[in-house]
């Protein structure tokens, strides 16, 4: 199955400001990744071309890096396609953010993308866009979980108990 999964928020800063949030990806401050919620993004040496992480059981790597622009991963297991983060300037007060899943699923794949995979990225990617957003914001943005992302968090949870 052809995925295209794509996130688009609008935040009222300069994309000077927004890069240097989107740079702190995977560092100790980072100020988008939503790491209190789920699983922290992590690369061995930061993020930079042909860095090797991901988050959770989910692994890719670094394919390419321009700061101020677009931060694209390429899935490692299953190798079946990227995801990206990109910013794009739409004037001096307003920078748009859009994350982008672009892959190809088969059989099991295609059920655990539909059925799990695809309800928790989304809420994820939600959660890190109110991240972002709220290191500006006065009032807290909190974009609420429906129903299956929580049955599917407490399931995880369950079946994953903490030490």
């Amino acid at each position: 199955m052809k995925v295209l999964n794509i996130h688009k928020r609008v935040i009222n800063q300069s994309k000077n400001k927004i890069e240097k949030i989107l740079n702190t990806l995977s560092s100790e401050n980072d100020l988008i990744w939503p790491k209190e919620k789920w699983p922290a993004m992590k690369f061995k040496g930061g993020i930079k071309a042909g860095a090797k992480g991901g988050h959770g059981p989910i692994s890719y790597f670094v394919e390419k890096y321009k700061p101020n622009e677009i931060i694209q991963f390429r899935f490692l297991k299953p190798n079946n396609g990227i995801h990206m983060f990109e910013i794009k300037e739409l004037n001096n007060k307003k920078t748009e953010i859009k994350h982008t899943i672009d892959m190809n699923t088969t059989g099991k794949g295609t059920l655990m993308w539909t059925l799990v995979i695809r309800p928790l990225h989304n809420a994820l990617i939600q959660d890190a866009f109110d991240k972002l957003e709220n290191n500006f914001s006065k009032t807290p943005k909190l974009t609420k979980w429906n129903f299956w992302v929580r049955f599917l968090r407490i399931q995880f949870q369950k079946n994953n108990p903490k030490p």
